[in-house]
């Protein structure tokens, strides 16, 4: 069963080897994923599913890592000291490829025990009082809005069947021109998303996240829709108190974090 979810950004800064003075203007931020991994601690879940925007993509197919154990790091920021060891949970997971097969949505299956950064950055706040728990680590897709939301409404019912606990989790940054402060610089396009996005998922909105401005979405540079359109589909139906614990936009990328808390 589903027991906790949250959106959470994954901006390689908030690593402390990495954002060092950076990170006081993070203050926000990582004080909302400090309540998301206390609420996360409440709700006791044994497996998290996370699902990342820049883990392999597919054109046409969604994809799960199926390897037995994962290393969560950042080498790819230069820092070869944070390491976070994780099991996998290989049943839900094969459960989730059988399910998609035979509700023939396209799903295929990957192998790696490296993870990207993310699934990483969640991984460093929220798994600190979780010290057993599993990963399913899930990938986003090239096909359109409507079939991540679809997507989502699936692995609902895959998660609902299951005995154990899990918590799902929506990797995402926002627009990547949020306001004057982006190195990519500012469009207005950039600010129209991350309201959008921080009006609808609070919502749960699942038709008007996927009536989103296709100019809007191309023009944002962001890299949280698709995963966060996944997860609305995975709440769909429930009842669900929502939250946004935080947004900010320090260095021009939107991050927003916002918890959902089942009733």
């Amino acid at each position: 069963m589903i027991v906790s979810a949250a959106i959470v950004p994954h901006t390689p800064l908030l690593a402390e080897t990495i954002g060092k003075e950076h990170r006081e203007k993070l203050a926000q931020t990582i004080q909302a994923l400090t309540e998301v991994a206390q609420a996360l601690y409440l709700a006791k879940p044994d497996t998290l599913v996370i699902i990342s925007p820049h883990a392999p993509m597919y054109p046409d197919a969604f994809s799960g890592n199926i390897a037995p154990t994962f290393k969560a790091g950042l080498k790819e920021f230069g820092d070869h000291g944070t390491v976070i060891p994780l099991k996998a949970n290989f049943l839900l997971l094969d459960h989730i490829q059988r399910h998609m097969r035979d509700e023939k949505i396209p799903f295929t299956l990957s192998s790696s025990e490296e993870l990207d950064y993310g699934f990483t950055i969640p991984l460093i706040y929220l798994t600190k009082n979780l010290p057993n728990v599993k990963l399913v680590p899930l990938a986003v897709s090239m096909l359109d809005a409507q079939a991540h939301y679809k997507y989502g409404q699936e692995l609902k019912d895959v998660i609902h069947a299951e005995n154990g606990r899990v918590a799902v989790i929506a990797s995402a940054d926002l627009s990547h021109h949020s306001n004057a402060q982006s190195p990519e610089g500012y469009l207005p396009e950039g600010e129209a998303f991350d309201k959008f996005i921080r009006e609808k998922a609070i919502a749960l909105d699942g038709p008007a996240l996927l009536a989103a401005d296709a100019n809007m979405l191309e023009k944002a540079g962001q890299s949280g829709y698709k995963p966060i359109v996944t997860l609305a589909g995975c709440l769909d139906g429930m009842n669900v108190n929502a939250k946004e614990l935080s947004y900010e936009a320090p260095f021009g990328v939107g991050l927003m974090t916002m918890r959902y808390d089942l009733a």
